[in-house]
């Protein structure tokens, strides 16, 4: 199955282009071909937001190996060196091509006595393949930035804060010397930087230290540079990382793409892993503070009046007046407001479709049932998101043990008869039969709310009769004022007659006339009185 890019990478792509970069850039940068790239954005602009297949990405900042068989393009060791030639100098293809098949150099010494007859010692072969070894290796690219263009971010031990004696203990804390931790944020062009202490490297004193380092700076840059912590990356990946989902966030806000380093590799934000040196050795060292925030003032005033004031070892120029001409006009403008932060974690749906926050609970569509989804909430509201972070249910935040229910979250099969009202009963009634309608009409007109639950009885007599034999039924009842649900079930079972209303008659042959009854009843008088 072909590789698919991440929602973070998509959203460094996505936000580069917007800035003016160019397919070939973006790719240099995030490490993903130009098609791969201009793919994305087509797409982007199309309003598709699916991933796709990811061609074979290229490598960056990296000059091209040796080619050739033979190590043919290898450089000779330095010329003019003292000493005899080694006794492994014929063989020094052969060599170089076993070094190459990562052979090991005892392997490589039996080989060339039984194969070549070699007569040097064992000690003569490893000073000879860490000779070419070292004329092998290429030096370091050292990487240089645009003003604006890149801002090294990382942590660093910071100075003690110990509580004075006689003042009371902060909850939860029972030391009164703590550790602390030292955030700073160098611009790369300038070499401008902002300096900050927290207690701990949590995703939300991370954000907090870069907003205002941003602040502090006067603008945003366009891409921040920062190791594999785990307060922003949930998964390091020199190709493709997985960021902390708030982290996205906020870069979205700010209009800004994090790139993280080669996992291992300190050498990718180096300006940044100095400047920790500097700030511990100069401005911390030997020194202990009685609160964090006596600390980080003391940080602000040391950066102004010491860091900004030098002449930078490499730049050549003062920190300060290359950040004020050059730099911060680079700088993309800051948002109107600063990013909300909020609380999230990964929540499963239980079986009654809610996930649980702060004890509360709150329902999702039903086919996240039994799925992990993201949720977030600042005190306000409640997100839920999907896997792909697209967000899938909204609510208001809830007292515990509260729940909140969207109605579209309900199956349709789900939905109650009460809850559907009488209303939707009633045209589902119509759709039976003429005379179902009309017997549900005027049952419901007559029985009020109690009749609801009758009248969702008749829509599941549907479910075992035929609708023409309900029909019929509740036409017959119709005929009889009849408007009890049992009636309707015995007239479906006995398939009962109409009843029929007769005229009276005055003439018929079995109907004797009025005077044959007068004369029976005088003969029956007569009889008695004489008896």
């Amino acid at each position: 199955m072909a590789n698919q890019l991440k929602m973070a990478q998509i959203h460094s792509i996505l936000t580069l282009h917007a800035r003016g970069w160019s397919y070939r850039r973006i790719g240099r940068e995030l490490g993903v071909h130009r098609e791969t790239v201009k793919r994305y954005v087509e797409l982007s602009e199309a309003a598709a937001s699916d991933g796709s297949e990811m061609p074979d990405r290229c490598i960056q900042n990296r000059p091209n190996p040796p080619t050739g068989s033979g190590g043919q393009n290898r450089p000779n060791p330095p010329a003019g060196s003292s000493g005899p030639t080694s006794k492994c100098e014929p063989f020094r293809e052969q060599i170089t091509q076993a070094l190459d098949k990562g052979l090991s150099k005892q392997r490589i010494w039996q080989d060339l006595q039984t194969e070549h007859d070699f007569d040097g010692g064992y000690d003569c072969l490893k000073r000879f393949a860490r000779r070419l070894a070292v004329a092998a290796n290429l030096p370091f690219r050292r990487m240089e930035c645009a003003p604006g263009a890149e801002v090294q971010i990382d942590f660093g031990t910071g100075a003690p804060v110990v509580t004075p004696e006689g003042e009371p203990m902060p909850a939860g804390v029972k030391s009164r010397r703590r550790k602390t931790h030292v955030l700073r944020v160098v611009l790369s062009h300038s070499r401008k930087a902002y300096s900050e202490v927290v207690y701990r490297q949590t995703t939300d004193d991370f954000i907090r230290c870069i907003e205002n380092a941003f602040h502090h700076f006067g603008g945003v840059p366009e891409t921040l540079v920062i190791d594999n912590l785990k307060a922003a990356v949930t998964k390091a990946d020199w190709f493709d990382p997985e960021l902390n989902p708030k982290i996205q966030s906020f870069c979205r806000h700010y209009g800004t793409v994090i790139l993280p380093t080669k996992p291992r590799t300190p050498r990718h934000k180096g300006k940044t892993e100095r400047g920790i040196d500097y700030v511990q050795e100069n401005a911390l060292r030997g020194r202990k503070f009685s609160s964090l925030a006596e600390q980080n003032r003391h940080l602000l005033d040391w950066e102004s009046q010491v860091a900004d004031t030098r002449i930078h070892g490499t730049t050549r120029k003062q920190v300060r007046k290359a950040f004020e001409e050059i730099e911060k006009p680079a700088l993309h403008p800051l948002p109107v407001s600063r990013f909300p932060l909020f609380a999230e974690a990964k929540r499963k749906v239980n079986r009654d479709g809610h996930v649980e926050v702060a004890k509360a609970y709150y329902s999702v569509p039903p086919e996240y049932l039994s799925w992990q989804v993201w949720v977030r909430w600042d005190g306000r509201t409640v997100r839920v998101f999907n896997q792909k972070f697209e967000q899938i249910a909204y609510h208001v935040q809830q007292d515990p043990g509260r729940f909140s229910t969207n109605d579209q979250h309900i199956p349709r099969q789900k939905r109650s008869g009460i809850e559907q009202g009488a209303t939707s009963l009633l045209r589902k009634a119509r759709l039976i039969g003429i005379n179902a309608g009309r017997w549900s009409e005027q049952m419901v007109a007559c029985r009020g709310l109690e009749g609801v639950r009758p009248l969702m009885g008749l829509l599941s007599l549907t479910n075992k009769y035929e609708s023409v034999e309900v029909d019929r039924a509740c036409e017959l009842a119709l005929t009889h004022g009849a408007y009890r649900l049992r009636t309707i079930r015995e007239l479906i079972k006995r398939q009962g007659d109409r009843q029929e209303q007769f005229e009276f008659v005055q003439e018929h042959p079995i109907i004797r006339c009025l005077s044959e009854y007068d004369d029976l009843v005088h003969t029956a008088f007569t009889k008695e009185k004489s008896a």
